[in-house]
């Protein structure tokens, strides 16, 4: 007597059907329970008997029922392994018999250029298709269907996918996916219906997604996509919600693609309503009794157009408020009363603050390598205190700036059983932070240049940074070493120590080859007065020496008179405050810093000084204005002259663009530019973005205005010697570095300055 079943490809609704009509034939197919003297197994080419055994309901030396054996064919089949399975009754002993379904050997792409193979792998994975798993003919049929949906994201309409499954020895089976990716289907149009206050081309001007931008190809902004669509909606209702459109909606959105699959339109139906102007704001609820405190951060005032904008702060910086009180729950909540007759709406802004909560601890997690102190150290919120939602802002953005982690996060857990307690979880995903690099560099003032550095900015996860720098510039070869002790000591003083050699070749007209070769170190401590100011003191030991033949004059002065040979010990003030909201796309914030150069001792005595200050103003989502201002001066000490190996510069980026690098400035008899000991810059830019770039700020143009000019010590100021230029450019954070092009044209020159209208260099700044 036997009881089998079988199902190929395997349907558990398949089993319970034959499992019925095997209960309905009645004793032609019962067998009478017995004692199951042994168990065989027959039919496994790779597979374990031991999971074959584990999933029978019955074992050697137990009774044998049909009702078991149903429960063990089940079982057997769950396990996804078999293609069929069969349990046979040989006296008593029980033969299972199954049929294995292949093992997936290998899976391969054929066609594949949109997409990493690793990214469909992955995707693969989850639905159970990957190496050395059973192969399904449904689950293939699924991962066709997989492998589409992936090509829709990216407006490959007409992509097609082709299984192709191998068999191989030890039944096993490599599987092919051929792909005819076609062209990707783009946007022709994009309409907007029901729009009456703005044009449609105002309103489509605000989307990511775009029809037939010239900058397409790098953008691919018109490939279409639920997700960007779904993200412009939520842009184009906020421009209506912050112009007073309080009841503004899109009703309908309909995507139509050509027969081709070529063309799509994406049709938006919206509805305006009517603008709405704020008559009055009121403060409901309860507001510890400083409701004059709290009316300082309403940001809505009556009278002007209704800005969701607005209100979102303004409820938004009254929660942080509470939160510097300890109301960590606090509800802040905005509820407007529409005045339809006249156009008006009220706003209501409620409080409940809630319950007044403290810190019970404060839990490091996801630190691999960190060490928890180098976290901690960052926190302004303590164990123990009052809960402060600003310090707890402040600590993030501070373990966030150290740049070891690539997520840092703060979530706040009630204490179970206490209702003034909370845990804070600072949750943080460490990333790399050593680094090798070698790379070269293009410019139109040193030519080619190469680099390279090794970098570990978290040592043994103790916070220290050690780093290695070498730079193979025409005009500028460095080699530095460099140490960073960000906590030297527990009050959070910083250490700073500098071996370097460099090797500078002036610029000059006559082609002499001279160059100056300074070794030297130094050490310096920098002081935190603030959150946001430091102020850095330190010593140093320069070496410099003047080489080379036919030195231009003030040069030969300089060595016939000193030596060519100078030593020096300057001493280093500064300060510096930098509020930017990004130090390599800034698009708001300020940077100031003062810094003092005191060469105290050996052979060039001078006082050397910088100042500069930056300002960014975001004008717009999109439009930023940058000015930059900077000032240099020194002086010789103790009756020697300004030593003139640290004579400043300018012309070229970073300076007056149109003008030839480093060729501001005195001149001497042989024509060589040997720059001076005061100099002025000062740039204005607006940076705007690419059109079909959206909201990108990597790649950014930018029209400037430059002035300013550098003077030697016998040189009068006056406002005639400045020189100015204007022109525009491109911006660019490239895979090798920040790349700046401009091309300009000079307003205010002299006859006898060089000119260089188009100029570039990867890593420069302002």
């Amino acid at each position: 007597m036997r009881s089998s079943s079988r199902s190929t490809p395997f349907r558990p609704s398949l089993i319970c059907l034959a499992l019925a009509a095997a209960l309905q034939a009645g004793s032609a197919w019962a067998v009478e329970p017995f004692p199951v003297k042994d168990i065989r197994v027959e039919g496994l080419q790779r597979s374990d008997a031991g999971t074959v055994f584990a999933s029978l309901p019955f074992r050697i030396g137990e009774t044998y029922s049909d009702e078991k054996g149903a429960a063990a064919l089940r079982a057997l089949f769950a396990t996804g392994l078999y293609k069929d399975v069969r349990i046979d009754i040989d006296g008593n002993v029980v033969v299972v018999i199954v049929e294995e379904r292949p093992v997936i050997a290998n899976i391969d792409f054929v066609g594949l250029k949109e997409f990493d193979k690793d990214q469909l792998v992955k995707s693969l994975r989850d639905f159970g298709i990957s190496d050395g798993q059973p192969f399904d003919r449904a689950l293939a049929d699924r991962a066709e269907q997989e492998l589409k949906r992936q090509y829709l994201t990216r407006s490959l309409y007409g992509a097609e996918v082709v299984t192709t499954v191998t068999p191989q020895e030890r039944n096993r089976v490599n599987l092919s996916f051929t792909i005819t990716e076609g062209s990707a289907a783009k946007i022709s149009e994009i309409r907007i219906n029901g729009n009456k206050a703005f044009s449609e081309s105002t309103l489509t001007g605000l989307f990511d997604l775009n029809a037939g931008s010239w900058l397409n190809f790098y953008t691919k902004a018109d490939r279409y996509s639920r997700a960007k669509l779904d993200a412009d909606l939520e842009t184009l209702r906020a421009y209506y919600l912050n112009r007073g459109y309080l009841e503004f909606n899109v009703e309908s959105t309909q995507v139509a693609i050509s027969p081709d699959k070529q063309d799509i339109t994406v049709t938006i139906n919206v509805k305006e309503g009517q603008p709405y102007t704020v008559s009055s704001v009121k403060l409901e609820g309860d507001y510890l009794g400083k409701e004059d405190d709290f009316k300082t951060l309403v940001q809505i005032k009556p009278g002007e157009p209704y800005r969701a904008e607005t209100v979102t702060q303004t409820t938004r910086a009254m929660s942080d408020r509470f939160g510097t009180f300890g109301y960590a729950f606090a509800k802040v909540e905005a509820r407007p009363e529409i005045d339809r007759v006249n156009g008006t709406v009220a706003l209501a802004i409620t409080a409940d603050p809630a319950r007044r909560v403290y810190v019970r601890r404060i839990n490091v997690a996801g630190n691999t390598k960190t060490r928890d102190e180098v976290v901690r150290r960052e926190f302004r919120q303590f164990e123990s205190s009052w809960y402060d939602g600003r310090k707890i802002k402040l600590s993030r953005d501070r373990v966030d700036r150290l740049g070891y982690f690539s997520e840092v996060n703060i979530d706040t857990n009630e204490v179970p059983g206490s209702a003034d307690q909370v845990d804070l979880v600072i949750t943080i995903k460490e990333k790399a932070t050593g680094n090798l690099q070698i790379g070269a560099g293009f410019s139109s003032a040193d030519k080619l240049s190469l680099s390279g550095s090794i970098k570990q900015e978290n040592v043994f996860g103790s916070g220290n940074y050690l780093g290695l720098e070498l730079n193979t510039s025409k005009y500028s070869r460095t080699l530095v070493v460099s140490t960073i002790d960000p906590y030297f000591t527990v009050d959070g003083i910083s250490r700073y120590i500098d071996v370097f050699y460099r090797t500078q070749r002036p610029i000059n007209s006559q082609g002499e080859e001279y160059k100056l070769v300074t070794p030297g170190a130094s050490i310096r401590f920098g002081v935190p007065f603030s959150e946001y100011d430091t102020v850095f003191f330190g010593i140093g030991f320069e070496r410099t020496e003047i080489k080379g033949t036919n030195l231009p004059v003030n040069y030969r002065n300089y060595v016939t008179e000193f030596g060519p040979t100078s030593n020096s010990v300057p001493l280093t003030i500064g300060w510096s405050r930098d509020s930017r909201d990004s130090a390599l796309v800034p698009t708001a914030g300020r940077l100031t810093s003062l810094n003092f150069d005191w060469g105290i001792t050996g052979e060039a005595k001078y006082l050397r000084t910088n100042a500069k200050f930056q300002q960014y103003i975001p004008l717009s989502k999109r439009f930023t204005f940058g000015f930059n201002a900077d000032l240099s001066w020194g002086k010789g000490l103790g009756g020697h002259p300004y030593p003139i190996f640290k004579n400043f510069y300018g012309g070229g980026l970073g300076s007056v663009r149109g003008f030839d690098q480093n060729s501001l400035g005195p001149v001497d008899v042989t024509g060589a530019y040997i720059g001076g000991n005061r100099r002025f810059n000062m740039n204005a830019e607006l940076y705007l973005p690419i059109p079909g770039t959206g909201n990108d700020r990597t790649l950014r143009w930018f029209t400037y205005f430059d002035a300013g000019n550098v003077w030697g010590e016998n040189d009068k100021v006056t406002a005639d010697s400045i020189r100015a230029s204007a022109g525009l450019g491109l911006t660019w954070v490239s895979p090798v570095g920040p790349l700046k092009i401009s091309y300009g044209t000079p307003i205010r020159k002299k006859p006898e300055d060089r000119i260089q209208r188009l100029q570039f260099q990867i890593g420069t700044a302002f």
